[in-house]
């Protein structure tokens, strides 16, 4: 009995999957190609990026190149190609080289590409103060006090990356202002940051010393 209740089990499953194969199985060719379209396309588009990425690598190395080997011009033209084929990653550091590029020959013009990444909301927030800390130092002869701090003080709270090294120039900014205690804050916020490279704290502690005597 067990075997006959087995087997008209085992029919009627049959029937009710052949019922549902006969309804339903446009819809699931259907699925199926359209799966197959899409792991395709994917892939398609996975290889272009990594084509893309490889291509906008070698330009990025072909115009550090033309930088190291002094044309700044022609380094220049070479990642302003780069930013005009718009790819992600390498586009941004090219906006950054570029700019260092222009700073070669006019400061002031790098300044202000410093500033527009800085202002750029999609630019990371890490390149933003890098940008930031770029145009402070290409200012940081012409600039008076005011101008550096404005520039500078945000790069220097607690937790920002590159605080000590705003703090070396808000340091050198009032030294050269004569405001000698102003110059030994931020000296010391140096000396005392655990974080700050120990060749930067005992160099910045000997500065403070000095400062102190004058």
């Amino acid at each position: 009995m067990d075997d006959i209740f087995r087997e008209v089990d085992e029919e009627v499953r049959r029937d009710k999957a052949l019922q549902f194969w006969t309804k339903y199985q446009n819809y699931i060719v259907v699925l199926m190609v359209l799966i197959v379209a899409a792991a395709g396309a994917w892939r398609w588009n996975a290889d272009r990026e990594r084509a893309a990425a490889e291509a906008a690598g070698s330009q990025f190395e072909a115009a550090l190149a033309l930088s190291r080997d002094n044309k700044p011009a022609e380094a220049e033209a070479a990642f302003q190609d780069i930013i005009r084929q718009g790819h992600k990653g390498y586009a941004l550091l090219a906006r950054l080289r570029a700019a260092a590029e222009v700073a070669n020959t006019d400061a002031q013009k790098a300044v202000s590409i410093y500033e527009t990444i800085a202002a750029d909301s999609t630019v990371p927030a890490l390149l933003q103060d890098v940008a930031r800390l770029r145009a402070a130092m290409l200012r940081l002869d012409a600039a008076d006090a005011d101008e550096l701090k404005r520039r500078l003080e945000p790069l220097a709270k607690p937790t920002a990356p590159f605080r000590n090294s705003a703090r070396e120039m808000l340091a050198y900014g009032a030294l050269k202002a004569k405001d000698y205690d102003a110059a030994a804050r931020w000296l010391d916020e140096i000396t005392t940051d655990r974080d700050a490279p120990a060749g930067m704290r005992q160099d910045r502690k000997s500065t403070r010393l000095n400062s102190s005597h004058v």
